[in-house]
């Protein structure tokens, strides 16, 4: 199995020492070209606009939206997030492929992120441990959702975790923190 990390531009650094700690290998990728390597997907956090623009200048967004609509499994994680999302801020999204309307930067600038215990439905991925350390860096917050979508945590009442199909999304970030519970639930899809 090739997990392909969206190097872009963000924190797609910080998943490989989890998916190497799971046996797993990861490709960078950075063209429509790379998409073709690849068995699934990671979008990673950083700048939603400027990973945006590089999907659209680079020719990506038609070929990753195909292969996402065809089944592969895609995880954004908060920019992530917003870029598979059907409508961000009242605007179509840019791969429109998660029916969620997201709002960006919805708690504040960077000074305002924090980290909050959230409660996750999946037993595989709370381990045995009733909160998880959410890690929350300028994220969207998930405003609506159509009826595909499975909320599989929330948190202050806003969905932080949802799924639809083999499409998941986490406003946080799991990737920094020590466990690769969220990387493993992820290859289950």
């Amino acid at each position: 199995m090739m997990v392909g990390l969206l190097g872009l531009q963000g924190a797609f650094l910080d998943h490989i020492h989890h998916l190497n700690s799971l046996g797993i290998q990861c490709h960078i990728v950075r063209d429509a070209e790379g998409l073709r390597e690849i068995d699934r997907l990671i979008i990673p956090g950083g700048e939603s606009t400027v990973m945006g623009k590089f999907l659209h200048e680079f020719e990506m967004i038609a070929p990753m939206r195909e292969r996402i609509l065809d089944g592969m499994p895609v995880w954004g994680i908060c920019a992530g997030v917003v870029l598979l999302a059907e409508t961000v801020d009242g605007s179509p999204g840019r791969l429109d492929v998660l029916a969620v309307s997201v709002e960006r930067n919805a708690y504040g600038r960077q000074l305002a992120s924090t980290i909050r215990d959230i409660d996750i439905s999946i037993p595989d991925i709370s381990d045995g441990v009733n909160a998880f350390p959410g890690i929350f860096i300028r994220s969207p917050r998930i405003t609506a959702s159509g009826p595909g979508v499975t909320i599989h945590a929330r948190s202050m009442g806003d969905p932080v975790f949802v799924q639809q199909g083999r499409i998941m999304a986490t406003t946080f970030h799991p990737e920094l923190t020590q466990t690769a519970v969220f990387h493993r639930y992820f290859l289950s899809l």
